[in-house]
């Protein structure tokens, strides 16, 4: 996970220098011996380039010509420009450019790796800032997500759909796997971009609370109502509402909230006429509102209201794949937040990382992440900085490596793929030579699953890489055996 430094220059003699120094400081090197090479290697995302050593004098593409295409190509690339001038009137020009820093030749290695260093960490701020900024604005996107992982594409692909209209979305899924992070990415794909987002925790708010927080009150409505409130409705009007544990609101809210989606107008406490809103909601639960529908603690007819377009969101140990490229998130971000310096972890620590369960999911590795930052003492984080964790873990040496994080190119599969999964005990072709219905070959699949694991449903769930709650309602949906293997 080091970081990867591109040395642009003609002198073969000046570009082996610039890599023993930038690999000799920790981060991975790779070289151009022109300004085109360089732009093609930038430009590539498989290669991930995270600063620019450009040199100004080259034949061919100069180096401020370099600098330009550099910037329209990838404008948060930081490039640090590498000269045998000092002139004035060059700096002031580069730095116009877009450069971040100005080196002359012959370079000191050690003012090299302070450069880059600072690069990247001013690189770490403005990305920080970005983000806050457009999460504060409602314009957080898609490509925030770090969802490269093959059960994220499919949340993507869903919420993607979602973003274009104004249906309800319940987004369903354990503790801490980053639900409101999909909410807040729909409505900043969506018309709404820009507008209000108003989260509301119903698990945290107090049952007598309940009514006036969400729809508001008079002043007088009651005791300790000393001044009007305009509620969480009236708050979010444009824009959207988060409903997060929509599950734990109590049924007497729930009546209301039923009628405010209905009618789209909210009776505030104590108020003699209702309020007009035009609000998108988006709701959360980690529970089964289903099973909760049957044993009457929830509304049926606000599940159905709220349930138009489902959205399962996979825990992070069916999402492994995205562990290393949260993990260097995080590290970048506690990096920029707290003035620290880790520079990347160690191999061992991310084997560590990708094989462990979390419980807690993505916050659980966030909180991991911030106070092994915090606790690093060295350039890497190592697996002593993570003592919780590395305490529950077997012999380190034995784990599997992590992989590197799996384009969407590498995660389709291939046409001699497919001909041999139709070779298997599950085809995907019917008698005429089609192509089955997707839904059928689901259906096939579970119950293959269950049949080839005897009903024991934990391994079904992991093996297939979907989520408990989500396995139990396509058994539901498909209404698959699985009760008398589960009680031999």
């Amino acid at each position: 996970m080091a970081k990867t430094v591109l040395v642009i220059d003609d002198d073969p003699t000046q570009r082996r220098l610039l890599q023993a120094a930038v690999e000799k400081a920790g981060f991975a090197c790779r070289t151009a011996p022109d300004g085109e090479a360089g732009i093609a290697l930038a430009a590539d995302s498989k290669d991930g380039i995270d600063v620019v050593l450009l040199d100004l004098t080259m034949p061919g593409l100069s180096g401020m010509e370099t600098l330009e295409r550099l910037a329209a190509k990838r404008q948060d690339l930081p490039v640090i420009m590498l000269t045998a001038t000092s002139g004035i009137d060059t700096i002031v020009q580069s730095m116009r450019g877009g450069a971040v820093d100005f080196i002359v030749k012959p370079a000191n290695p050690e003012r090299v790796v302070v450069s880059i260093r600072n690069a990247l960490k001013m690189q770490s701020l403005t990305g920080e800032v970005k983000r806050l900024a457009r999460k504060a604005e409602g314009g957080m996107s898609f490509d925030d997500m770090i969802a490269s992982a093959a059960p994220m594409r499919q949340v993507i692909r869903l919420a993607e759909r979602a973003a274009v209209s104004d249906i309800p979305v319940l987004i369903l899924g354990e503790s801490g796997v980053g639900k409101e992070v999909v909410a807040r990415c729909i409505q900043g794909a969506s018309t709404r971009v820009g507008k209000p987002f108003v989260t509301v925790n119903c698990g945290a708010i107090p049952e007598n609370l309940v009514e006036s927080i969400l729809f508001g009150h008079e002043k007088g409505a009651f005791t300790g109502a000393v001044s009007k409130a305009l509620g969480k409705f009236v708050e979010a009007d444009g824009g959207t509402l988060f409903l997060d544990e929509v599950g734990e609101l109590p049924l007497d809210a729930q009546v209301k909230l039923l009628r405010a989606l209905q009618e789209g107008e909210v009776d505030a406490v104590g108020s003699r006429r209702p309020t007009k809103v035009d609000v998108r909601i988006i709701s959360a639960t980690n529970r089964d509102l289903s099973q909760q529908v049957a044993e009457g603690t929830f509304r049926e007819d606000l599940f159905y209201r709220l349930n138009v377009f489902p959205i399962d969101m996979p825990s992070l140990r069916e999402r492994r794949d995205d562990i290393p490229a949260l993990v260097e998130h995080f590290v970048g971000r506690f990096n920029a937040s707290e003035g620290t310096k880790v520079s990347g972890v160690a191999d061992d620590t991310m084997k560590m990382l990708y094989a462990f369960d979390w419980p807690g999911n993505v916050r659980q590795l966030e909180n991991a992440v911030f106070r092994a930052v915090v606790l690093c003492d060295g350039d890497t984080l190592r697996p002593q900085d993570f003592p919780q964790i590395s305490g529950q873990m077997p012999d380190i040496a034995s784990l599997p490596a992590a992989p590197v994080a799996t384009s969407a190119e590498a995660a389709v599969p291939s046409a001699s793929g497919v001909a041999a999964a139709g070779e298997g005990p599950i085809s995907i072709m019917d008698p005429d030579g089609e192509m089955r219905a997707l839904q059928d070959i689901e259906r096939d699949i579970l119950q293959y699953a269950i049949d080839f694991y005897q009903g024991h449903m934990s391994e079904v769930s992991r093996r297939l890489g979907i989520g408990r709650s989500t396995l139990y309602r396509k058994v539901r949906e498909y209404d698959l055996d699985m009760h008398e293997r589960e009680a031999s």
